[in-house]
């Protein structure tokens, strides 16, 4: 029996924000008695061999029940047996106590306490994915590719995910230590943040000339209607006059499914937008695109990272499959997994991966990412830039159905004669990358060139 309660499509966990963002809340209950014989009272009853494994169980239980070294409570020995089974199937799954689920169920509003950092367990240590922006992990300085070996001055070492992220929330204007082992730094870096209420503004805009620049951050419940305002609001900055847009969704680490079908419908007419496939055919789903591209068909450019992940890869997999824009960047994550929130009443609620999700040309990004159509790094030299983490590198990753051998996509007829002479890499004497100064970003400043020329060859052709 599937319980389809919620779609998630988060990268990792957020430090102070969703364990893992879901696409919409609980439809329906669980509605079976937490019971064991309650377990097995369908068709399909388990064997012998089931029942001796639930016995096994119930053995260890009661022995660490009666001789750990210090009392431990019913409710920790099963949260932490819960979580255990459901975390060994693969890195996105899980068991959310009363508190996390709570907690999760605020975050995904796009306003929660914390630091505003995206990480994930890698290696027994807590590796950065990555900051999002203007939270205290991002002023502090944390990159891509930091793992946290102490919070507080207490190893991480032995702690799982949850525990870790646990220890990093907290009340607003709280201290927190973090020590940071930073590749290619020989010297650990000890960094003080103080929490604070994060309100996550998923969507900034910009008018470069006549090109209209959109940055989302993340897919939280403003993605859409953030996406909306700065169309409308580029448009009327331009005075209607927009030769093409750039979507920036680099460090995007996923959020909400239904967001990100409706941000993707913003640029497209019809098509396929995304479809899940689950264990059960019953329960596939497919998304298609209404008519409304509130762009009117102008050019456009994604630009995306290994730090893009999930919904940000639905998006750009539509975009790219349905031939809507040209994507600019690096490969991005690989999260191509869909994990359904089941809520216990009285308890937590379980987070379960239970369909892959396709782009329209019927691609499992799952461990293999969306490759963009022109290859552009943000450094000079790659090799020495922080490590990217990807889906394939975490613990218990599901692999792609297709294997390693995806059919790539046919060659693209439409992209403008500047994609073959855009260099891969920046110049060697290119200045050192500062947010606030666009002219720094060499992927968004190749990604100028491209739409401006898309919008030549487009009006040309006219």
């Amino acid at each position: 029996m599937k319980y389809r309660s919620g779609l998630l499509v988060g990268a990792a966990f957020l430090v102070g924000a969703m364990l893992q963002p879901a696409a919409r809340f609980a439809e329906h209950q669980l509605g079976l008695p937490l019971g064991i014989p309650a377990a097995f009272a369908s068709p399909g009853t388990p064997g012998q061999g089931t029942y001796r494994l639930l016995s096994l169980f119930g053995t260890v239980f009661e022995r660490v029940r009666a001789d750990y070294v210090v009392p431990v409570s019913d409710r920790k020995l099963m949260d932490n047996a819960l979580n255990g089974m459901l975390t060994g199937l693969d890195p996105h799954s899980g068991y959310m106590d009363a508190k996390q689920y709570r907690d999760m169920q605020v975050q995904t509003q796009g306003q929660f306490g914390g630091l505003g950092l995206q990480v994930t367990e890698f290696q027994g240590l807590i590796k950065v994915i990555s900051p999002i922006d203007g939270t205290p992990a991002a002023k502090a300085g944390i990159k891509p590719g930091d793992l946290i070996v102490a919070i507080d001055k207490k190893s991480v070492e032995g702690m799982s995910l949850n525990q870790a992220v646990s220890r990093m929330r907290g009340p607003p204007n709280s201290k927190i230590e973090l020590l940071i082992k930073r590749p290619g730094v020989k010297a650990p870096i000890d960094l003080t943040l103080t929490r604070e209420v994060i309100q996550v503004q998923a969507v900034h805009f910009k008018l470069f000339g006549d090109i209209g620049y959109i940055r989302l951050s993340a897919f939280t419940e403003q993605a859409n209607p953030g996406v909306r305002h700065a169309i409308a609001a580029l448009k009327r900055e331009a005075h209607g006059k927009i030769r093409g847009y750039i979507l920036d969704l680099r460090n995007n680490p996923g959020g909400l499914l239904d967001q990100a079908v409706a941000v993707a419908n913003d640029f497209l007419n019809q098509g396929e937008i995304v479809s899940t496939r689950g264990r059960h055919p019953i329960d596939d789903e497919r998304w298609d695109a209404k008519p409304g591209d509130l762009t009117a068909g102008a050019p456009l450019v994604v630009m995306v990272n290994a730090g893009s992940a999930s919904a940000s890869e639905i998006v750009t997999g539509a975009l790219q499959d349905n031939r809507r824009a040209v994507v600019l960047g690096v490969r991005s994550f690989g999260k191509g997994s869909v994990q359904t929130i089941i809520p216990i009443p009285g308890h937590g609620a379980l987070r379960l991966t239970t369909a892959r999700y396709y782009t329209p040309s019927g691609r499992s990004i799952q461990d293999l990412g969306i490759t963009p159509d022109i290859l552009v790094h943000e450094q000079h030299n790659p090799a020495a830039s922080f490590p990217a983490l990807r889906e394939g590198d975490l613990t218990h990753a599901l692999h792609n159905p297709n294997g390693k051998g995806l059919p790539p996509l046919p060659p693209r007829s439409d992209l403008p004669a500047i994609a073959k002479t855009i260099p891969h890499v920046p110049p060697a004497n290119w200045p050192a990358f500062d947010p606030a100064k666009p002219a720094t970003d060499f992927q968004l400043q190749e990604a100028l060139k491209v739409v401006n020329a898309m919008a030549t060859q487009s009006a040309a052709a006219k």
